[in-house]
């Protein structure tokens, strides 16, 4: 099974916890999208929260009505991918470059749901570079200091994301460093240590967050827990 099925069965998977008058969350990134789609596909009277400006788009062209954060007081539920599933569902996001908008909606969700295909599933978290969102005023300063918070977890200096068309700027009007590591041996540790930087507006560890998370793997999907 391919690593793009694995994620459209977790989306449809994660599509059925959804009940009418819900105001649902919904994530970014590729098997985000899955769960978007399998969401319009059940027709139900909900309103979305979109986490970006890519996933506003993809639910107005699918007929998914559409509510700003500012316009809920709380959120029932949100579904959303990752980069990397860890113990205890410790998350990394951030590739989509949504992290900020994204810890904002799952921090306003009575019940947060992290889908992702098989591969995501890891021992240890690391090994996909962790995205740091930052004011780009200044951002070269900032990741100097970023780089001195690397040297004192023992890692590498985080790099400027760029693109064919250059610098990587959010929807929010930000820049992402990505953070190489490897390993993760303290994710509270250093997810705190870089909030202190000035310039740092928060950085892709999702901790205590998930709820639960659905796995599409050959052999179907796997839910686990914290």
């Amino acid at each position: 099974m391919s690593a793009d099925v694995q994620k459209r069965i977790a989306g449809e998977a994660a599509a059925e916890f959804v009940e009418a008058g819900m105001v649902v969350g919904l994530g970014t990134g590729s098997t985000a999208a899955w769960f978007v789609k399998a969401l319009a596909a059940r027709k139900l009277d909900i309103r979305g929260v979109p986490t970006s400006e890519a996933t506003a788009n993809l639910a107005r062209e699918l007929g998914i009505p559409l509510a700003a954060l500012d316009d809920v007081r709380s959120i029932d539920l949100t579904v959303d991918g990752a980069d990397e599933v860890g113990p205890g569902l410790s998350l990394i996001k951030g590739g989509g470059a949504a992290l900020l908008r994204e810890k904002l909606v799952w921090e306003a969700s009575k019940r947060c749901v992290v889908i992702a295909d098989a591969a995501k599933k890891v021992d240890a978290l690391g090994k996909f570079p962790l995205p740091i969102e930052v004011v780009r005023f200044g951002h070269v300063h900032t990741g100097h200091r970023l780089a001195d918070i690397a040297a004192e977890f023992d890692l590498l200096p985080p790099r400027l994301r760029m693109a064919d068309r250059g610098i990587v700027v959010t929807d929010g009007g930000n820049v992402i460093y990505d953070l190489p590591s490897g390993v993760i041996a303290e994710p509270a540790a250093l997810g705190a240590a870089l909030k202190t930087v000035t310039g740092v507006v928060d950085h892709g560890l999702f901790l205590d967050l998930a709820d639960e998370a659905l796995i599409g793997t050959d052999q179907g999907v796997v839910k686990l827990v914290p």
